[in-house]
């Protein structure tokens, strides 16, 4: 079946159709890796955008159950140049077209997506459509122009519910914006007893979970968006040991008094070069945002940049000068790769240690006691 990708400025893309036959309006952006669409395809922080993949064959793998970032992707539409309906690949548990069906998520392939991306970098991010219609191209326009791109991204990608991932390590608290799988993945892995929160969770609600530190995760959309975060993360700040990640370094840096502004076009794939400034050393890494901090907004601040985009020299990582508290634009958890900057949940946990020396906590007893009434703190250790 015939489909097209449409652009808010007119350019018709024409191809054929797979996933499923159906449109929803979307913000167009390109990711650069050349694997992983499948972790791609579920990560929430692509909540309300059509990808493009920039590598020209997509789907030759399939689909497996362990590769997934979240349960249900948020995504309303996939471009790629040529599309394999025939996956090669022992760990294949099903087809890309067969996932884009049950989802509900228009695709379109056998486009320039070189073209498409060249468009992108030079006039940077816009509206678009997939449809497999036969609707006149100016009825679309007039459809793009009147598409007000969704705002609550972080509310739909957000757990609902408090839930656990229980350890016997350091208690981490995962303020959940639209978080990824590898994130809860990496934290247990290193045996922490995580509870994951929603994202309008309060400072109160996370105090009872009686934390040694907090995770901000990564997610969707503009940080501007959630000013609720930024308040919880400036009350918390200074009380817990606080890790930030893409969304989750953008919420910190505003609580710290820092400023957030839409890039051009992004950083979206897993070749990313950031380079660390107190060594001097380069790692590439995995990204997926549309907004940074701007280096000149830290002027006055209690932020520290600790690391920079050496494509853009952009602001990729920030430390606060008198609490224990990082974060870091990348994604550290990689899904896909490359792993280079794994590193940094073990410098997290080595930040809670050492701030849980220098400030010991009561005996259990004694926060018994202390409790109002018989309201216990939340499983306590």
């Amino acid at each position: 079946m015939q489909a097209r990708l449409i652009l808010e400025d007119g350019t018709v893309f024409a191809g054929q159709s797979f996933g499923a036959e159906t449109s929803k309006p979307g913000e167009v952006v390109f990711n650069t890796g050349i694997t992983g669409y499948q972790e791609v395809l579920s990560d929430p922080s692509y909540c309300g955008q059509i990808v493009t993949m920039t590598y020209p064959l997509i789907g030759n793998y399939g689909i497996t159950r362990d590769d997934f970032e979240t349960v249900a992707p948020f995504i309303h539409g996939f471009a790629v140049r040529r599309h394999e309906p025939i996956p090669s690949n022992w760990r294949a548990q099903v087809s890309l077209d067969w996932l884009l069906k049950e989802h509900d998520i228009p695709a379109i392939s056998e486009i320039d997506t070189r073209m498409l991306t060249r468009k992108l970098r030079h006039f940077g991010t816009m509206r678009g459509l997939i449809t497999t219609g036969n609707e006149r191209v100016e009825e679309i326009l007039e459809q793009l122009t009147s598409t007000v791109l969704m705002r609550d991204q972080v509310a739909r990608t957000s757990t609902k519910q408090v839930f656990t991932s229980p350890g016997y390590g350091e208690r981490i608290v995962l303020i959940d914006y639209g978080a990824k799988s590898g994130i809860l993945r990496e934290l247990t892995k290193r045996g922490c007893d995580v509870v994951v929160v929603p994202h309008d969770a309060s400072a109160d609600t996370i105090r009872r979970l009686n934390p040694d530190g907090i995770q901000l995760s990564n997610g969707p959309g503009d940080p501007q968006d959630v000013p609720h975060a930024v308040e919880t993360i400036r009350e918390l700040l200074g009380e817990y040991p606080i890790f930030g990640i893409c969304l989750g370094h953008q919420l910190f840096a505003l609580a710290c008094g820092a400023d957030t502004e839409k890039l051009k076009f992004g950083h979206r794939g897993g070749n990313h070069p950031v380079k660390e400034l107190a060594t001097g050393r380069c790692y590439i890494t995995s990204q997926n945002h549309g907004y940074t901090v701007p280096e000149a907004s830290i002027a006055g601040t209690k932020l520290s940049v600790t690391h920079i985009n050496n494509n853009d020299k952009t602001v990729e990582g920030l430390k606060h000068n008198e609490y224990p508290a990082f974060s870091v634009q990348y994604h550290p958890e990689a899904a896909p790769g490359p792993f280079d900057s794994s590193y940094l949940f073990d410098e997290f946990l080595e930040l809670i240690r050492n701030h849980r020396r220098i400030n010991p906590s009561k005996p259990r007893q004694a926060q018994l006691s202390e409790a109002s009434k018989g309201e216990l703190q939340y499983a306590q250790k």
